[in-house]
């Protein structure tokens, strides 16, 4: 019950960023992530952007942004989450496969898409 209540935390999505490229492919529920660069230029944070129509899984977008929280464009592009949030949360033990699968491509997603900006 607690990743679902974490998911009623979960800002509300741009309606115009529901689109194809920020779509999660592979993903058992139709998911939407998509990150951008703070307006601010001085302080290059990024800015995550996230929506699913499983409550479970707006859950975990919610623990994976919190650990986002603060990262520079920079940072984003450096860190890797996964053992923490496979081992120290131990989602995998707790999580059906295909959950588990979708949380790596979340994660996927949110580190192709930090590379790409931070090229820029």
């Amino acid at each position: 019950m607690y990743i679902i209540d974490l998911g009623k935390l979960l800002p509300e999505f741009p309606k115009n960023m529901r689109i194809k490229k920020y779509l999660i492919s592979g993903c058992q529920s139709q998911t939407w992530i998509a990150l951008t660069n703070s307006i601010i230029p001085s302080n290059n944070l990024i800015i995550l952007h996230g929506y699913s129509d499983s409550s479970i899984v707006k859950g975990i977008i919610t623990i994976i942004f919190s650990l986002y929280q603060g990262l520079s464009l920079q940072e984003a592009v450096n860190v890797d989450i996964k053992p923490f949030l496979i081992n120290q949360l131990q989602l995998k033990q707790n999580l059906t496969i295909s959950r588990s699968q979708g949380i790596y491509l979340i994660l996927n997603s949110i580190h192709s898409q930090a590379h790409a900006l931070y090229k820029l």
